[in-house]
């Protein structure tokens, strides 16, 4: 059985690259209030359009975990070029790319896919 909804408000924080903030910030005050809430595909279609959500997460988790690509490259053994290949979407990650991602980036395989 779902719970009803409440008016009762939580406050969160996020760490977003500087380039995403203002984005963000007309995101959130453009919800309105009893609107409810997006998925997460709704998110990556109105938001990263045209990025594969893998790439957008590889981004998003390795500034999460405050690593540089040349570290990320370093505690993986994948070449930094294939990160940013990754990142902006022109080179696919694979399985076995992303199960060495999500060890090094504390999160599931799956993400990436």
């Amino acid at each position: 059985m779902k719970k009803p909804h409440t008016d009762e408000r939580v406050t969160i924080r996020l760490k977003v690259h500087p380039a995403n903030v203002e984005r963000i910030k007309r995101y959130v005050e453009s919800v309105e209030p009893g609107d409810g809430m997006i998925s997460a595909a709704e998110f990556y279609d109105k938001h990263f359009t045209g990025q594969p959500p893998g790439a957008v997460a590889l981004a998003g988790l390795r500034y999460r975990e405050d690593l540089t690509q040349v570290q990320l490259a370093d505690l993986t053994g994948i070449p930094q070029r294939h990160i940013s290949e990754m990142e902006n979407g022109k080179r696919p990650i694979g399985k076995e790319r992303a199960r060495v991602l999500a060890r090094v980036l504390n999160t599931d395989y799956r993400v990436f896919l």
